[in-house]
């Protein structure tokens, strides 16, 4: 005993840390001496060993009493006669296995040979289901507000005809794997630090093929193309995904197929721009029809609606219909909202220019009231400006 270092120096706190102190500490100093990040490292097993042994007994507050009272001579009775042993004497096995498990996704009885039970594991050998796939769709406007039915073409990975799946050759048939015994994991690593990794001759499958089926040169799956007839209901948006269950990848040994997910990307419109279940369109009129109203038609999802303009409408006015938008996945339909905008009349006619003139010759301040708002608006600011000027502050 007279060798070993101070529990609290190997984990670098006083003497009064907390638990908290004490369980930071030890994380921060287990992941950096752990033997899978240094190695054919001794001397980092070596501090590894000791930083767990230390936090044993801190983290234990009968055992860290009794060490602050007697120092390492009070812990023979802890550890018994043959002295510190990690399987047998880490009563706080769930901080260290909640340490690993998010540093290597597995827990103690993957790391070690004994002392934190062993992690249930999947049959190797067992069926397993197919990959899901994922297939991008570019649809039109209008298949989306209607809804459609599509023809997709693509490849995916089914079981071959030839070995049906098992990848070996008609007349032979998979090996229990020698390397792993058929478990599909091998036990690597010495010493007080075991692990179980994926078996690198059958890579987990816990079998292997001797006489590989040339079909698929013992795969068990190959390319296949496929035809889908895909409806796509109305309503849906870019973004959308639609399932197709049991359309994806054919499974290992007999299990199910996955699914194929089609994710919609719905193009641009010219006419009408989506928000939601709602849609805007822009429609524009003559400067005589804003001014003097009047009826004007629309289009709309069901056809042409006609709008009754009133007289004097400003440019950019909206007006709104109900139900005439983007029907909805879940029932309904959201509103149609229609903006007017006064188009300026381009490639006139010289009579058409003398009777504009002739109106420019008639027009008052009366009949454009908003200028004339706006020119009120700017002499008050002018005004303003020249009152700072007139006492300095401009």
């Amino acid at each position: 005993m007279a060798n070993k270092r101070d529990y609290y120096d190997v984990l670098g706190v006083g003497r009064t840390a907390t638990p908290d102190e004490l369980k930071k500490s030890y994380r921060k100093l287990a992941m950096q001496y752990h033997p899978d990040r240094n190695p054919d490292n001794a001397e980092a097993a070596e501090r590894f060993k000791e930083v767990c042994e230390a936090y044993e007994i801190l983290s234990d507050s009968e055992k860290r009493a009794r060490y602050d009272q007697f120092g390492h001579e009070g812990m023979k009775s802890a550890f018994g006669p043959g002295g510190f042993d990690f399987g047998r004497d880490f009563t706080h096995a769930g901080d260290f296995q909640d340490l690993f498990a998010n540093l290597f996704g597995g827990g103690l009885g993957d790391l070690f040979g004994g002392g934190g039970g062993r992690r249930r594991t999947r049959n190797p050998n067992a069926a397993q289901r197919g990959d899901d796939l994922r297939f991008d769709l570019e649809i039109d406007f209008e298949e989306a507000l209607f809804g459609s039915e599509r023809e997709v073409d693509l490849h995916v990975n089914d079981a071959c005809g030839t070995c049906h799946g098992s990848g070996a050759a008609p007349g032979s048939s998979r090996e229990t794997c020698r390397q792993c015994g058929g478990h599909g994991a091998v036990v690597v690593g010495g010493g007080f630090i075991q692990m179980r990794q994926t078996c690198p001759v059958c890579n987990g499958e816990g079998t292997v093929v001797r006489t590989p089926c040339k079909a698929c040169q013992g795969a068990g799956r190959v390319k296949t193309p496929r035809h889908i007839a895909l409806r796509i209901p109305k309503g849906v948006e870019t973004g959308s995904r639609l399932r197709l269950s049991g359309k994806g990848e054919s499974g290992l040994r007999g299990g199910p197929h996955g699914d194929l997910y089609v994710v919609l990307h719905v193009r641009e419109h010219d006419l009408f721009e989506r928000h939601d279940d709602d849609l805007t369109c822009t429609v524009h009129i003559s400067p005589t029809a804003a001014t003097l109203g009047g009826d004007i038609d629309v289009p709309t999802p069901d056809g042409l609606a006609r709008i009754k303009l009133p007289a004097g409408t400003p440019n950019g006015k909206l007006f709104r219909l109900r139900g005439k938008g983007m029907p909805n996945l879940n029932g309904g339909c959201g509103d149609l909202h229609v903006r007017v905008e006064v188009e300026t009349p381009q490639h006139l006619t010289s009579k058409q220019r003398r009777a504009l003139e002739e109106f420019a010759t008639l027009a008052t301040p009366d009949n454009f009231p908003e200028a004339g708002r706006q020119g009120k608006a700017a002499e008050r600011f002018f005004a303003r400006r020249d009152a700072l000027r007139k006492f300095g502050h401009g």
